[in-house]
């Protein structure tokens, strides 16, 4: 497995031994953004799909994309994956646990909080139409949208796979969330 964490800034204290790799996101500041009260780092971290295929690795058959706070099981990710074929467009992953976010953005859209998986073909050809994706969906809202979007332009719907899913734990005393997200059979 190949891959990196993209960071909108590395500082000289991060540990250049981190496994995985720090990768630096690059400057998104050119693509407008116009959903009111979000977050405009939607666009930076949907452009990682870009950024990842420009990273150029041999013999990649799938990427795999997941928030922040999104933890895979590698055994069970690469046992749910190898039951397709990368060399086919697939846009692997599931829809939101919680009905009122599949209402608002889409039942047919794999959440990030989840995780999904583009194989290699797919993502080769939607990193070459990606930019000009995001300039026509600048009112979207999240990262996950944009992504979605530039994908059903190219024809490809989800591939729902419940393997992807994540588990929200609130713990009220610590007053933390906690997801954890997980590939299994």
């Amino acid at each position: 497995m190949k891959g990196c964490v993209f960071m909108d800034s590395i500082s000289n204290e991060d540990d250049p031994s981190s496994l995985p790799p720090l990768c630096l996101s690059r400057d998104t500041s050119r693509f407008r953004y116009t959903f009111k009260g979000g977050l405009r780092s939607a666009i930076r971290v949907a452009r990682v799909v870009v950024e990842t295929v420009a990273l150029n690795h041999s013999n990649v058959r799938w990427y795999v994309f997941g928030d922040d706070d999104t933890i895979f099981l590698p055994e069970n990710l690469v046992k749910t994956l190898s039951k397709y074929d990368h060399e086919l467009w697939y846009y692997i992953g599931a829809h939101s646990e919680i009905y009122e976010q599949n209402r608002l953005f889409g039942f047919g859209m794999a959440f990030g909080g989840a995780g999904f998986a583009i194989s290699s073909s797919l993502a080769n050809v939607l990193a070459k139409v990606f930019d000009s994706c995001l300039e026509r969906y600048h009112h979207l809202y999240g990262s996950d949208g944009r992504v979605y979007s530039c994908l059903a332009e190219l024809g490809v719907g989800l591939t729902h796979v419940p393997a992807f899913h994540q588990y929200v734990h609130n713990n009220s005393q610590a007053r933390i969330s906690t997801k954890v997200i997980y590939c299994a059979d």
